[in-house]
């Protein structure tokens, strides 16, 4: 079986990355672009360093920033509307997930008009097209979106989530600039760093997994978790250092998969509206223990890159729990919630099983799962 991979065309990392977008429009011959960002991001001054760029070379542009949290359905078809009006061929992408999210669906309908129901989208879409070219600069570090091809929608109408899954996706350009991402708030920091360790344990050791994804999560876990605490204090290096780790576990997990937390957290998201990020890092813990006997020897390297001593002297099982116990430290030193008594209510945990099985990250679970073990799962973090 062949192994596929699939990486931007261009990505730009380092402060001050986000002065390389007006040289790559020009040499592409972009027209005008429909910029998508979150209304909070255009509040703070955090996309304007983007428009003035914009400005400052004479690139055309419409802002469209009717952009949820997790973006709904009605989201998507409102840009793909502006993206018409404005009479755009290109997107620029600032932001989180949401954000970029948004611009992938925008930019696959725009292409392939026959999915503007964009349900339809759900799963691995048969479309036709690359999506309108889109350049993408993160807000936080954590997402990824920026280097993968996968984005999640909510519908709202069936109070669910669904995650898009298609190589046609993918930003052509990546600016992962840690300027770009200095005005996160402490909480919103530790949120996204924990999203992007999420993704690359769960990438790491994923039924996917390979030796090529693997180089990139290990490396991933690595820098995440000597950063994460210092990004959240508010430093330089650490900002710099989650910039990268979470980019470099993108480029893992969009091409392996995921499992059962990421499931998980987006049904939480769905019916509650709770924190992508805070509800992969609450579960992480826990799913890292349900998958622990399906990981072969995956956790000692785990607990070796994230700096505890003596794994190769430790029992499976020691350095097993070495590598959740690293995680579940790191997790409360940067302030994550320790349970889901305050998110949720136990009489929706069926519903909330059933949908978590029914997630396209499910089936890359290392462990086989039921809705029957995750009701359970759920159960066990009250």
């Amino acid at each position: 079986m062949a192994n596929r991979f699939i990486l931007n065309e261009t990505s730009y990392h380092g402060a001050g990355a986000i002065n390389e977008i007006a040289n790559e429009v020009k040499n592409r011959g972009f027209k005008k672009a429909l910029v998508c960002t979150d209304p909070g991001l255009l509040k703070v001054g955090v996309t304007k360093k983007v428009l003035d760029i914009l400005d400052a070379a004479s690139l055309p542009y419409e802002v469209y920033s009717e952009i949820k949290a997790n973006p709904t359905i009605e989201n998507v078809q409102k840009g793909v509307e502006a993206f018409k009006k404005a009479d755009a061929d290109y997107i620029i992408a600032v932001g989180g997930g949401s954000s970029m999210d948004t611009a992938k669906a925008v930019g696959i309908i725009i292409t392939n008009p026959e999915f503007s129901d964009v349900r339809s989208l759900e799963g691995v879409a048969p479309t036709k097209n690359p999506c309108a070219p889109i350049i993408a600069v993160p807000t936080t570090a954590g997402t990824a979106a920026e280097v993968t091809i996968n984005y999640v929608i909510t519908d709202v109408e069936k109070e669910r989530k669904f995650v898009c899954v298609d190589t046609h996706d993918i930003p052509v350009i990546a600016i992962v600039d840690p300027e770009m991402m200095s005005s996160m708030p402490k909480s919103l920091t530790a949120f996204t760093g924990m999203d992007a360790l999420t993704h690359a344990i769960e990438g790491y050791t994923t039924k996917g997994a390979w030796e090529l994804s693997d180089m990139f999560h290990i490396k991933a876990i690595e820098i995440i978790s000597r950063s994460l605490r210092s990004a959240v204090a508010d430093e330089k290096e650490g900002r710099e250092g989650m910039a990268l780790g979470q980019y470099v576990a993108g480029m893992g997990f969009s091409n392996v998969g995921l499992g059962i937390d990421h499931a998980m957290a987006h049904t939480l998201s769905a019916h509650y509206d709770t924190p992508h990020g805070m509800a992969c890092a609450i579960l992480l813990p826990m799913s890292m223990e349900y998958n622990r006997e399906y990981t072969g020897e995956k956790y000692r390297e785990i607990a070796r890159v994230m700096g505890v001593k003596g794994v190769d002297e430790m029992s499976v099982d020691e350095y097993r729990d070495a590598a959740i116990n690293a995680v579940r430290q790191l997790s409360v030193d940067v302030g994550i919630p320790q349970g889901l008594k305050d998110i949720v209510d136990p009489a929706d945990i069926p519903t909330l099983a059933k949908d978590a099985f029914a997630d396209a990250c499910r089936p890359g679970n290392p462990r086989d799962t039921s809705v029957e073990e995750i009701e359970e799962l759920f159960r066990s973090l009250l």
